[in-house]
């Protein structure tokens, strides 16, 4: 068939179409799916790595480094459900292709950026593109293989990259900033999106499922507002303190303007986010173990770059190459975990285990000290956490995403994003603030003028990190063995029919 642009789709189109044979395309399809995945996941950690580089060169406070990651946090969180829906109204191949040509052009802008100001509505835009851009390829993935054999060799191709894209992130900003420049670490997605741009158009088609559907306006803000004042809330509390007003307030505010957003869905003609959704046990549990998982993964690659560098002395790129092997682990298990355990033993056996191991390398990880080794004392703990963490992530999206009906694929992938950006956000306040409350426990009585003790306080620091991180698994593996039913879920094959491509 003839490739039309997006203004020559007729309307009859756009609508949903009877399921047929599934497209002989597909795996392209996977491989431009995954391609925007990634660049979505890389944008989360990459930028870390060339913050010191781009705090020098621009010449803006420490205050203010935060903003450059919380920026692209609290425009991504805010806008994800709204993002999801819009690909359902109005088409998953626009919205795709859309966001990914603002996601290059708003990193190619942070890229040139020459001040604070310009870098900062640079990394907003990417959050905001981004918000369109996720929920678009998952739920494209999610209609995409209805195959129940297939579906789960893709989830774990996606779920690998939703899980290790973190650790690939810092690798990569670590090469680019030591070899090329920081801006770099933003240019590299507009190499990124050409291709996936060029794919998209090629083999995606569009496609409405939710065409008798309307815009859930107060729905929309009710909830953007609300998961902004949550992050927001979150994000200070890593600046100021948990009394301060900008952190209480945000989160009060955010919890209020989310509870009356649940009780609007119970009433709207047209809910943005329908509670059949969240209701179904499996689906909920999913969800919960996205949030807890990114909670959790921050504990490694937030402090673990930290003691990577301050006290191993890792150049940035060493220490994404000290990644690797979790990386690899994470993969190798996210492919046996979906295409074997999972269809053989359900959710209730295979998402609980995970969790369980992910706790032991997480415990494992704490036993660092200012002596400790890479090799000894770092890698097997990495390996372990990542097979576990590779149980836990494709399955939880597979399942958070299946069975839901076509026309609402979009925001129930949105709401998975959702989950893993606000579990990191409060992760990474919670982390840091336990953190930072260890290191002055170990400082009081001691003399803080002592390099020992100094670094002393530091791994302490590190380590309540990673006990409270392992808190968060096991808590996660408590949350999946009660939730989730006892064997394998079966498809509905009139659930997210297939999209022809």
């Amino acid at each position: 068939m003839p490739q039309k642009s997006l203004t020559d789709i007729p309307a009859e189109d756009t609508t949903a179409q009877a399921p047929s044979a599934a497209s002989p395309k597909r795996w392209w399809i996977l491989a431009v799916i995954a391609l925007a995945q990634l660049m979505v996941v890389l944008d989360a950690t990459i930028v870390n790595i060339a913050l010191p580089s781009a705090q020098a060169d621009l010449h803006f406070s420490d205050g203010n480094r935060q903003w450059i990651v919380t920026a692209y946090a609290l425009a991504f969180a805010s806008l994800l459900l709204l993002g999801g829906r819009t690909a359902d109204l109005f088409g998953r191949k626009p919205a795709f292709l859309v966001g990914i040509v603002g996601f290059a052009a708003a990193s190619a802008l942070g890229g040139a950026a020459n001040g604070f100001e310009m870098l900062v509505v640079a990394r907003a835009l990417q959050g905001v593109f981004g918000a369109l851009l996720a929920p678009a390829a998952l739920s494209l993935l999610n209609t995409t293989f209805t195959d129940a054999r297939e579906r789960a060799r893709a989830f774990s191709v996606y779920g690998a990259i939703a899980g290790a894209g973190g650790a690939v992130g810092l690798l990569l900003g670590g090469i680019l900033t030591d070899a090329l420049d920081w801006r770099w670490t933003l240019y590299v997605n507009v190499v990124i999106a050409v291709a996936a741009f060029a794919g998209g158009w090629l083999l995606l088609s569009n496609r409405r499922d939710a065409r008798t559907a309307k815009l859930d306006v107060p729905g929309t803000i009710l909830v953007a507002g609300g998961l902004f004042s949550v992050v927001y809330g979150f994000s200070n509390a890593e600046t100021h303190d948990w009394g301060s007003p900008l952190t209480w307030g945000f989160l009060i505010a955010g919890g209020v303007l989310l509870a009356a957003f649940t009780w609007w869905q119970t009433r709207a003609a047209h809910p943005l986010l329908p509670l059949r959704i969240l209701l179904d046990r499996d689906r909920g549990a999913s969800f919960l173990a996205v949030l807890i998982s990114g909670a959790g993964m921050f504990g490694v690659f937030l402090f673990l770059t930290y003691y990577l560098q301050l006290h191993l002395g890792f150049s940035p790129t060493k220490t994404g190459v000290a990644f690797l092997p979790m990386v690899a682990a994470l993969m190798v298990m996210a492919q046996v975990g979906t295409t074997v355990l999972l269809p053989r033993f359900g959710p209730k056996a295979v998402v609980p285990l995970g969790f369980a191991v992910a706790t032991a390398g997480m415990a494992w990880l704490t036993g660092i000290g200012v002596g400790s080794s890479y090799a000894g004392d770092v890698l097997p703990q990495l390996v372990v956490i990542g097979l576990g963490l590779g149980l836990v992530m494709p399955s939880a999206m597979q399942l958070a995403t299946g069975g839901v009906a076509a026309e609402d694929a979009g925001v129930a992938s949105a709401t998975v994003n959702a989950m893993q950006q606000v579990g990191g956000s409060v992760g990474t306040a919670l982390l840091n603030t336990l953190a930072a409350s260890a290191a002055t426990d170990y400082l009081a009585g001691r003399d803080p003028s002592s390099k020992l003790v100094q670094a002393q306080a530091t791994i302490e620091s590190y380590t309540t990190a990673f006990w409270w991180s392992a808190g968060f698994f096991a808590t996660g593996a408590l949350i999946a063995l009660v939730l989730h039913r006892r064997g394998v879920p079966r498809q509905d094959p009139e659930a997210a029919p297939v999209v022809h491509m």
